[in-house]
């Protein structure tokens, strides 16, 4: 069951999966999605009904499961659970970290934990130690009886609009954290625009992934080509995973027409051919991998550029970038391994993190995306949290947790940022758009 059919029985809503990116009109492709989505009310408690919750909303998760609003935070992004059972929330907008306390009736009481920082997002935790990725540096903080103290850099001076070189411009300023089994520290580092090779080269490089090794030292490039891997996390065998936020605009790479036109149309801008290219990759990571930005990118089409074929977004190669890459001597995109799982095209995965126990059934183990969605796309690629399950170290194809933020017209009333698991085996789901902590809860929870 697609989620297209399950959206037509349930008040007609429209849930796909997608980034920012141009796209022509018409349909939007869907997602895999799980069978058995329903649509039901989102529980709103009284005191959290400030818009978009005014009116009555409704999401599409698994039959038999409910979520309701857990809490209400402006611009809410990344989330981590600590020790002492309290959900962590960053603020970049407002340089906060806030922490949730549940109230023991799906509910939560809001403090700030940390304030005065520079666009906190990622947050980590490597026992007690609360690991915060700020846009220019990592620092980590000793936490303990519901505070941070003694922050220590773990790695200063990354790049950010500040930075002099840049001249205050840098799309992708938010940094993400993650910290190895052996303790060493990763840290996303975006590219500065769309398309800007000289990243690459950048000291330190940026469109990569940065790893601190144990015990400290100066972070060098553990995988590059990651033209913004936001989401970051650490798989249960200890790999470092990460989905990519992919490039817009990209040219029509075949010499050869596209659809009915006549002509080869190489080079070309195609409304069409940019909708569903590149798709979004969900990869792991070895040391030096090359995820291909802004000289290859991945092409999910089973027949390469014919219009409108269809996708296969597992195991996914590289076409070579028409505008970075033309005759290929800039890299060689044939000799670059296949993408393990992706996203369609400007789906905008955000948060990821891994289940490996605590959900019911066939979501016991694997992988929560939390998939934003185009911002400039009509009809717009719909915000979901999508779930990739996990086996034998890989993970599946992706399927669709909770849907229902987008209607048929395209509006929208939220946009999933990250989902974690909580200790009571219910998934929190953050909503920079709506201001919101979602709580999801599994039938016998």
């Amino acid at each position: 069951m697609t989620i297209r059919h399950v959206a037509a029985l349930a008040a007609a809503l429209l849930v796909t999966t997608a980034c920012s990116g141009n796209t022509s009109s018409g349909p939007a492709p869907t997602a895999a999605a799980s069978t058995g989505l329903v649509a039901v009310a989102l529980t709103v408690p009284p005191g959290m009904g400030a818009a978009p919750f005014d009116v009555d909303r409704q999401v599409v998760i698994p039959s038999g499961w409910k979520m309701s609003v857990f809490a209400r935070v402006p611009s809410a992004r990344l989330a981590v659970w600590a020790p002492d059972k309290t959900l962590l929330v960053s603020v970049p907008e407002n340089g906060t970290v806030v922490r949730l306390v549940p109230d023991g009736t799906g509910k939560a009481t809001e403090s700030v934990l940390l304030k005065g920082m520079n666009q906190p997002h990622g947050l980590t935790f490597a026992g007690s130690t609360l690991f915060v990725a700020q846009s220019d540096r990592v620092d980590k903080f000793a936490y303990a009886d519901g505070k941070a103290t003694d922050p220590r850099p773990v790695v200063t001076g990354l790049p950010d609009a500040r930075s002099p070189e840049l001249g205050g411009q840098y799309a992708h300023a938010l940094k993400s954290v993650a910290v190895g089994q052996d303790g060493s520290v990763y840290v996303s580092v975006g590219s500065t625009g769309n398309v800007t090779p000289a990243d690459l080269k950048a000291n330190p490089p940026r469109a990569s992934i940065l790893r601190v090794p144990p015990g400290g030292g100066p972070a060098k490039p553990f995988a590059v080509g990651v033209r913004n891997g936001t989401g970051l996390a650490i798989a249960p065998d200890g790999a470092v995973w990460t989905a990519v936020n992919n490039r817009d605009n990209i040219q029509y790479p075949f010499d050869r027409p596209y659809g009915d036109v006549s002509g080869s149309s190489k080079g070309q801008v195609i409304p069409d051919y940019v909708r569903d290219h590149p798709v979004e990759p969900l990869a792991k990571l070895t040391s030096g991998r090359n995820l291909g930005w802004p000289y290859c990118n991945p092409d999910a089409d089973t027949d390469p550029g014919v219009k409108g074929s269809t996708q296969d977004l597992s195991n996914v190669g590289f076409d070579t970038d028409v505008e970075t890459n033309a005759d290929g001597h800039q890299l060689d995109c044939a000799k670059l391994p296949k993408v393990e799982q992706s996203l369609g095209a400007h789906s905008a995965p955000l948060g990821l993190s891994f289940v490996d126990g605590g959900l019911p059934g066939d979501y016991a183990h694997g992988a929560l995306v939390g998939v934003h969605g185009s911002w400039n796309a009509q009809p717009p690629r719909a915000p979901e949290v999508s779930f990739f399950p996990w086996a034998n170290g890989d993970l599946g194809r992706q399927q669709t947790l909770v849907g229902g933020f987008q209607a048929a017209d395209g509006s929208r009333w939220g946009r999933p940022v990250g989902a974690v698991i909580g200790p009571d085996h219910a998934v929190y789901i953050t909503d920079d758009q709506a201001g919101a902590v979602y709580r999801l809860v599994a039938p016998g929870n």
